[in-house]
C-alpha cells in the first residue's frame, strides 16, 4: 500500500491516525478541512524543514500531504499526525532518490515565502535548521517531531518505535546539539 491509497481490507497496513471506516460523521468536510489547513500548513512546512528539507520541497510535500488528508478526511482520526507521517515518508523517499534540480531563476514568491530572499533570512534567524541538518537522520526525525510538540510516547506511536527508543534518540540528539553549539561558540 502506498501513502496515496486507501486501505483495501481490514488487515491492511494503515498510516497512524487512519481508520478503516468512518468513526464519526463530520460536519461540512470542506469547512473543517479549511480550518485545519489554515491552522496546520505552516507548521507542517516547518516540520519538514526540521527534517532537513529545502523550503520549496517542504512546501510541495506539505501541499501533497494536505491533499491526501482531504481525500480521507472522514476516516482519519488524527489529521495532524497523519499529514506529518505522510509528508515525512514522502521526504524520506525523495531523500533516498537524491537528485538535484538546478534552476536559472529564483522562484516566484508564495504565501509561505513572501519574497525570494526570505529563505536566507529564515535560515540566518534559525540556527536550529543548520544544527538539525548535521544530526544523523533518526535523531533529526525525533527532534523534528519533538519541536512540533509531540511527546516521546506519541512519537513512538507515529514511528512504530518504543517510547524508550525515542527517548534514547532524543537524548543523543540533545547531546550532539549541545556539542555542536559549543564547537560553534569556540570558533
Amino acid at each position: 500500500m502506498t501513502d496515496h491509497e486507501p486501505p483495501t481490507t481490514a488487515s491492511a497496513q494503515r498510516l497512524p491516525g487512519e481508520t478503516g471506516a468512518p468513526e464519526r460523521v463530520r460536519g461540512t468536510v470542506d469547512e473543517e478541512f479549511s480550518d485545519f489547513y489554515r491552522a496546520e500548513i505552516r507548521g507542517l512546512v516547518v516540520f519538514l524543514l526540521h527534517h532537513g528539507a529545502a523550503l520549496a520541497v517542504a512546501a510541495d510535500m506539505a501541499q501533497e500531504a494536505m491533499i491526501q488528508v482531504h481525500r480521507y478526511w472522514t476516516t482519519v482520526r488524527t489529521p495532524r499526525a497523519y499529514v506529518r507521517t505522510v509528508a515525512a515518508r514522502a521526504l524520506a523517499r525523495k531523500t533516498a532518490a537524491v537528485r538535484e534540480d538546478p534552476v536559472d531563476e529564483v522562484p516566484e514568491p508564495t504565501s509561505l515565502l513572501p519574497r525570494p530572499d526570505a529563505y536566507a533570512d529564515l535560515e540566518e534567524r534559525h540556527v536550529t535548521l543548520a544544527l538539525l541538518r548535521s544530526l544523523p537522520p533518526r535523531q533529526r526525525q525525533i527532534l523534528a517531531w519533538t519541536l512540533d510538540g509531540y511527546a516521546p510516547a506519541e512519537i513512538a506511536e507515529q514511528l512504530t518505535m518504543t517510547p524508550e527508543a525515542v527517548r534514547a534518540s532524543l537524548k543523543k540528539a540533545r547531546r550532539a546539539a549541545v556539542r555542536l553549539l559549543a564547537e560553534e561558540d569556540d570558533r
